[in-house]
């Protein structure tokens, strides 16, 4: 498997318009994302989406991976570099 540009994104310069974005292409709901990934709660989704509050690195990367299986690096790297 070849080296994609999504490797090189750095979770924690993604924006929080582009991270709304990346959940709603990879077809989550805010309360979906919680049921998938440990330890995060809707409301951490909506406050990092907001830009009121970060999480940590940890999860930041776990919801990367959640939202990268779902859709393709090119996706990926359109919206996270335009928004």
């Amino acid at each position: 498997m070849g080296v994609s540009a999504a490797d090189d994104i750095d979770v924690r310069d993604i924006s929080p318009t582009a991270w709304r974005l990346l959940r709603v292409a990879a077809g989550f709901g805010q309360r979906e994302v919680e049921t998938e990934v440990d330890d995060i709660m809707q409301a951490h989704v909506s406050m990092l989406e907001s830009d009121t509050r970060s999480l940590s690195e940890a999860r930041l990367e776990d919801l990367f991976e959640l939202y990268r299986a779902e859709i393709t690096d090119e996706q990926l790297c359109v919206l996270v570099e335009n928004f």
